[in-house]
């Protein structure tokens, strides 16, 4: 049986809130500031994490082009300078300040329509020493998993969501359960309610037991 208090960990932030959300349209992504191959392995890598919730991954949004957005670059100041960019992040200043001030490298920015479900995520990584150890494939694993919901700002702080094998990154078991959970069509787009975890926990144990 999944423990409902770890899956509502994931959810629960540094505040306290709970607060669950998912995509409720399919990601459509395009990624600025790489090669080709990086492009291709973060298509593949997203289209992996996705199916694992069933959601699938498309070439187009009919109303925004693209709605999942990763931005790669060398120093946080130099997306001040990328087109249109200050239109989606209006305090993009400021934040490229904070980031830089806290050595950050990585920064991830969500969307919500009418009923607070995900309708667009920004994904931002300074490519440093950091995350220059860390292959192609797992960064784009693991930054797609952690934008396919909105999990808690320390879900992955003590633990990630991938394994390493001798095939490469891949999803581990508890967190590819939860992501099929989480879609579970029954369930809310979005919920602050903390019972949700208990919902997921029962359907985590369905899938996991086979």
């Amino acid at each position: 049986m999944t423990d409902p208090d770890c899956v509502a960990a994931c959810f629960t932030r540094s505040d306290g809130s709970f607060l669950f959300a998912r995509w409720t349209r399919p990601p459509a992504p395009v990624v600025f500031g790489t090669d080709e191959a990086g492009v291709e392995v973060f298509g593949e890598a997203l289209r992996d994490a996705a199916a694992l919730a069933e959601l699938p991954v498309v070439a187009e949004d009919p109303e925004l082009g693209s709605n999942f957005m990763v931005f790669f670059c060398t120093e946080w100041a130099e997306l001040k300078a990328v087109p249109h960019l200050a239109k989606l992040i209006p305090d993009l200043d400021k934040l490229t300040s904070v980031l830089a001030g806290a050595g950050a490298n990585q920064y991830r920015i969500f969307g919500f329509d009418e009923a607070g479900g995900i309708r667009i995520a920004l994904v931002l990584l300074r490519y440093d020493d950091d995350l220059r150890q860390v292959s192609a494939r797992t960064l784009a694993l693991s930054q797609s998993v952690q934008s396919l919901l909105l999990w808690s700002d320390a879900a992955f702080t003590s633990e990630s969501a991938l394994a390493l094998s001798e095939e490469g990154a891949l999803v581990k078991p508890w967190h590819a359960a939860l992501l099929k959970a989480a879609y579970d069509p029954v369930l809310p787009d979005r919920s602050e309610d903390p019972s949700l975890a208990l919902r997921l926990a029962a359907r985590m144990g369905e899938i996991e037991g086979g």
